[in-house]
């Protein structure tokens, strides 16, 4: 078994652009940081709400391992009964209530037979009702995860900051990384917290930055100003592939190092 696995990390794909620069560079930047795994937050990766089954054969294509979700998971029903199968790569947040489709964590395997648990969970500040707490929902994961996988990495989909950063902190030490998800702008706070966890309050976007976290700015800009519904679409301007690569030690369970990407394509 190796000693350390390298992870690449990808925030949220949003829609067509996304997707299309996962399948311009993502086996370059692969093979650039001779990453093992790549997981990727694909909650928007179907015209900027939900994912379906061909939308997961493309990226996976493109070099995508496992995908983790959000609230937006089931923004297309297609997807529903694919989150079911035994074998699926989509997991969406485990403190969703367990009636709903799919499982909120899953193993995946390197090509040197390291186990790597990943673990979605959704915060509850400015974010749809009924989700159990997060916390506690990370607690009884781990219980089962832990005896599947070598090391875990988890996923917290969450509006605010503070409620990620918190959950990096509880997990500090039990898990080898932490990273945020839904908010779509990168933040520059990576670290290595005390107990050896690695951190990031939010990967960022693989979509269009020209525009206001995915949508066309002159869209969003008439419903703040106006106040009136719109109906939302995907911008393409400024392209880039956001995230980050991390080194985890398999035998410690802890993160070595972690550094952000973010890579402007070509226009």
């Amino acid at each position: 078994m190796a000693e350390t696995v390298k992870l690449i990390c990808l925030g949220d794909i949003f829609g067509a652009p996304g997707r299309q620069a996962l399948k311009d560079r993502l086996k370059d930047l692969r093979a650039e940081h001779k990453a093992d795994l790549v997981i990727a937050n694909c909650e928007n990766a179907a015209n900027g709400r939900g994912i379906t089954t061909k939308f997961v054969k493309e990226l996976t294509n493109a070099g995508v391992d496992f995908f983790t979700s959000g609230n937006h998971v089931f923004g297309v029903a297609e997807i529903f009964s694919y989150l079911n199968e035994a074998d699926t790569k989509v997991i969406r947040p485990y403190n969703m209530s367990n009636s709903s489709p799919g499982k909120g964590l899953g193993v995946v395997e390197t090509s040197s037979g390291v186990k790597v648990g990943v673990l979605n969970l959704m915060g509850r500040i400015f974010m749809e009702p009924g989700v159990d707490l997060p916390f506690d929902a990370a607690d009884q994961a781990l219980m089962e995860l832990n005896s599947l996988a070598d090391f875990v990495i988890v996923d917290m989909h969450a509006e605010t900051t503070a409620e990620k950063r918190a959950m990096g902190w509880h997990l500090d030490g039990r898990v080898a990384l932490v990273f945020g998800t839904h908010t779509h702008v990168q933040t520059a706070d990576e670290e290595i917290l005390p107990g050896g966890t690695g951190f990031i309050t939010d990967l960022g976007m693989c979509g269009p930055y020209d525009s206001v976290i995915g949508t066309q700015k002159e869209i969003i800009l008439k419903r703040f100003r106006t106040g009136l519904p719109q109906r939302f679409e995907v911008a393409s301007g400024d392209v880039r592939v956001c995230g980050i690569v991390c080194e985890i030690d398999v035998r410690l369970k802890r993160c070595k190092s972690i550094v952000r990407i973010n890579e402007k394509l070509d226009s």
